[in-house]
């Protein structure tokens, strides 16, 4: 279904959009880039971004993506001014730059993005000297506080100046066939439902504790799933797991280190519940059509939770704002982090089992596969 332009919006020949991370954010971007591709399919769409979100989006129809490390600095920015340049030709400039992140580093790299049009963040939530770099604004309907839109409603919203309406939200994340295969392979199709554990955040004072996901895993096994766990090379990922499976009853596939970043979305795919904090393997799983067990203290999982459906996350915030914060969340500014020591612990394991059965109870399908 296309998304015709209103009247008043000329077709531009050319956008740029700037978004480097995060693995979950990026995903969040691509309801807009179809938006931006549904309408104007002969524009040239361009996107600066991170390296590992490029690995993640590589094969996207109608990109041209342009990788930014933040190790090369200056350098590195004088650099992607010098390809953007040439990707240009006799074009001096883009007809329009979204710049979607709000970091210091993100901002000032903007500026080495020519662009007769700069589209940024309302002036409420801007930071980090964004309003210095922008001469546009997406529109500031929202509240600060609590209730407010998920980050990709946000991001979404990035097409509005340019005359557009959002359409239909999809993902449609470039997954090859040999990734599908490779994901096939790890477990047979015939057997009881997979419950697939990534149980690490980047951000560590998100993550929960190895013996709970145990016990969460355990009794799933109980009902008759499989037990299966992935995550990233890292040391903490690689010491998580060793713990998770150290704590276990049952037998567990561990899966960590072992897929690609385009073999990840294909092994979300196949589970048939994901469970996770607050996280970029969350936000890939809600983009492949797969529900998501989140757990959530830390962060808010109306803003930043699984897109499609958190009926199946824990939801501590408020208890977090209240402990930590002395208020309730509908007090705090609208995106709040809440990442002490100890938040997630506000998150039991009778929390996570409730949410699971929730999600049995939801999918008679599913438990008619676990009685098999």
């Amino acid at each position: 279904m296309q998304t015709p332009p209103t009247p008043d919006a000329r077709a531009p020949e050319s956008i740029c959009l700037l978004r480097l991370s995060a693995l979950g954010d990026v995903t969040h971007v691509l309801p807009l880039v179809h938006t931006l591709r549904d309408a104007w399919p002969q524009a040239r769409l361009a996107w600066v971004i991170g390296r590992g979100e490029h690995r993640l989006l590589d094969g996207l129809p109608g990109v041209s993506f342009f990788e930014y490390d933040k190790k090369t600095g200056l350098a590195g920015m004088r650099a992607l001014r010098r390809e953007l340049r040439q990707y240009l030709g006799t074009t001096d400039r883009f007809d329009a730059l979204l710049q979607m992140q709000l970091a210091a580093r993100a901002n000032l790299l903007s500026a080495f993005v020519p662009a007769r049009r700069r589209i940024g963040y309302d002036r409420r939530r801007s930071k980090e000297l964004h309003g210095l770099f922008v001469n546009e604004r997406i529109p500031g309907r929202s509240p600060l506080r609590t209730p407010g839109p998920h980050v990709l409603d946000v991001l979404g919203s990035f097409c509005e100046p340019l005359g557009l309406q959002r359409g239909p939200v999809r993902w449609e994340l470039p997954v090859p066939a040999d990734a599908r295969e490779w994901a096939a392979a790890q477990w047979p199709a015939e057997g009881g439902p997979v419950l697939l554990i990534s149980p690490c955040s980047s951000h560590t004072l998100r993550n929960w504790r190895a013996e709970r996901y145990a016990a969460v895993a355990d009794h799933a096994a109980a009902c008759g799933w499989r037990i299966a766990l992935c995550g990233g090379r890292s040391t903490l990922e690689r010491e998580t797991a060793d713990a998770i499976v150290a704590a276990m009853r049952q037998p567990v596939l561990d899966l960590v280190g072992k897929d690609t970043l385009k073999q990840l979305p294909a092994l979300l795919e196949r589970a048939d519940l994901v469970m996770s904090p607050d996280s970029g393997p969350t936000h890939i799983a809600n983009a492949m059509g797969t529900r998501v067990l989140g757990l959530h203290a830390a962060t808010d999982p109306n803003r930043s939770g699984p897109y499609s459906d958190r009926r199946y996350c824990v939801d501590r915030y408020d208890d977090a704002a209240r402990r930590y914060r002395g208020r309730p969340a509908s007090e705090l500014r609208w995106g709040s982090r809440i990442e002490h020591e100890g938040v997630m612990d506000l998150v039991t394991v009778d929390d996570a089992v409730a949410a699971f059965e929730r999600f049995r109870a939801d999918h008679p399908s599913i438990t008619a596969r676990e009685a098999r």
